[in-house]
Parts: C-alpha cells; structure tokens; sequence
C-alpha cells in the first residue's frame, strides 16, 4: 500500500503543478480548450485572466498570453499621392494595445503580434491614402500652430511641391489652411473604429512623424529655392545699391552746400576786416603823415638791402633815398 502512494502522490503533485499557470504583470492570459476560447458563465465573452496564479484543466487546456501594454507600430515610411498628382514619403507610428483578447486571438491566428501589426499596417495606410489624396502638399504639411503662413509663389503642382519646411522658404506669403493635425485626428477616428470591429485593439495614438519628397525631386525644388533666393538677393543688392547712389549725392550735395557758405562767410569776414584794416591805415596816416611816410621807407629800406649780394642801380636823387639823405628826417 505504502508502495502505491508514493506513484500517487507524484502523480497528483504533477498533476497540481500541470493545472498552475502564472500570468505575469503587463500580460493577460486566455485558455484554450480544444481549439475553443473558454469563455465566461453565460456570455460570448472570453474569460481573461488577471497577473497572478490561476489553475486550469491539465491537458486539455492550453494557456495563451498575450501582451496588455500598450505598443507601438513604427514601421518603414510609405508613398502617398496628393491630390496634386505628387508623391510624398511620410513617416507614421500608431499607439495601440489589446482591448478583446478572445477576438484579438482569432483574428490574429493565435495572437501573433506581427500578423495583427500587419493587419493593422494596411488599415493606417488605407485611411491615411484616402486623407492625403483629397489633400494639396502645402495643406498636408502645415499646421494651425505654424502659423497659418505658406508662400504665394510656393511650388505647386505643376513646380513639384516641396515638403514640410520647404514651403516655408519663398516669399511673398499668405494664409494657407493647414490641416495637417485635421489629417491625424481623421485617421485616427478611422481607424479606431475599424481596428476594435475588426482586431480587438484599440489605437491609443497616430501621427506623422516626417514628411519628406521623393529623391529624385527633392534637388529640383532646391535649385528652384536657390534660384528664387538669388534672385531676391539680387534685387536687394539692386535697391541697396541705388539707395546708397542717393544717399552719396545728397550727401555731395550737403557738403557742397556746406562749403559754400562757408567761402561766402569767409569772404564776407575777410572784406569786413580788409575794411577795417584800410580804415585804420587811414585813421593813422591822417594823424601823420610824414611819420608814416617814413615808417614805410624804412621797410621799403630794410626789404630792399636785406642782401649782401643785391646791387642795386638807382638814381640817388629820387625820392626813396629822401630820408636817407636828411638826416633829421624833415624836409
């Protein structure tokens, strides 16, 4: 007997350990039994198990868990045409977690996360073609918080549009309606609903992260953005140029102004201080005139013999050797 109860007792202590399943925290867990979702009392609903320890059926239950945290699908960046008939790579990820784990399950052939980002991948891009291609570039790649503000002269559809701060960079500018945060909340209305219908998951975020053109326009619209800068520049050079020939002649014109009244005051102070000069040799000489006459012969003296060397060939009796040759200095 005592035989028979060891066999028994592994036996059962197997058994209690095969029927123990433990779902970890940030996971749920769901019981296969015989290809069948066990469900609960009554209802269609899948019976989910909580974090902890759970039991089930040895053998004929099969424990499935599944992810509950929330993840992200951030896959490769996709072409789109807008409705200009123009390509445009853009960069997307969604948010999205488990929300019907029984539905999710089937639909996804076991819970594979790869087949149900797949499945989920084709509804972003189906919603998000249908938005972008009702849409022109510059309306897709602006938003209210940007301004508002595009260029007049911006690239469009026949000039192939560039993308996201490309058409920032010309001027003149004017409002344009930016409906690029508009784009994310449709698609993502949209895809929320048909997600939890069709998956059992509910798409927690969506957004654009980059909106790129293709390469092979991507340096045509940069030479016609440098072309278009050059240009500004040239008429800026222009206008600077013709503003400093104006200021220059003003300036010219300033100064001659400046001098002439200059030489004319000048000219008016010389004349009022030649006139009080004369007016005072005058008031002088009239005082004396012989004591003048003789002050300027004894210059004209010292100016003409001031030289060794000069010879000088003048007839002794005229009057400049007058006061030389009386010597009281009086007639």
């Amino acid at each position: 007997m005592r035989k028979l109860m060891i066999p028994v007792i592994v036996i059962f202590i197997a058994a209690l350990l095969m029927s123990m399943f433990i779902v970890q925290e940030g996971e749920r867990g769901i019981v296969v039994r015989f290809g069948r979702i066990l469900k609960d009392n009554n209802t269609e609903i899948a019976r989910i198990y909580e974090p902890g320890l759970h039991f089930k059926v040895p053998v004929f239950d099969r424990v499935r868990m599944l992810d509950a945290r929330i993840q992200t699908m951030d896959d490769q960046a996709d072409r789109f045409v807008t409705s200009e008939k123009k390509d445009v790579i853009i960069d997307t990820y969604v948010k999205w977690r488990i929300e019907d784990f029984g539905q999710y399950y089937l639909t996804t052939g076991g819970g594979d996360a790869s087949t149900a980002e797949a499945l989920l991948k084709r509804k972003v891009v189906d919603s998000l073609r249908s938005e972008i291609g009702s849409r022109e570039i510059k309306q897709i790649v602006s938003g209210p918080d940007r301004g508002k503000l595009s260029d007049e002269n911006a690239p469009t559809a026949e000039d192939d549009a560039p993308a996201t701060d490309i058409v920032a960079e010309v001027a003149p500018r004017k409002e344009v309606e930016g409906q690029r945060d508009q784009i994310m909340a449709n698609v993502l209305a949209d895809i929320k609903i048909s997600a939890m219908k069709d998956l059992g998951v509910e798409v927690v975020d969506f957004r654009m992260k980059k909106i790129n053109l293709p390469d092979e326009i991507s340096e045509s619209i940069y030479r016609r953005m440098r072309a278009e800068r050059e240009s500004v520049a040239r008429k800026h050079r222009s206008q600077g140029r013709e503003k400093a020939e104006v200021i220059r002649a003003q300036s010219e014109l300033e100064v001659a102004k400046i001098l002439a009244d200059a030489d004319r005051q000048a000219r008016v102070v010389r004349g009022t201080a030649d006139a009080k000069t004369a007016e005072i040799y005058s008031s002088a000489f009239n005082k004396d005139p012989e004591f003048y006459n003789f002050l300027r012969s004894l210059k004209a003296y010292e100016n003409s013999f001031n030289s060794k060397n000069d010879i000088l060939v003048v007839d002794p009796s005229t009057d400049f050797f007058k006061y030389m040759k009386e010597s009281s200095g009086t007639n």
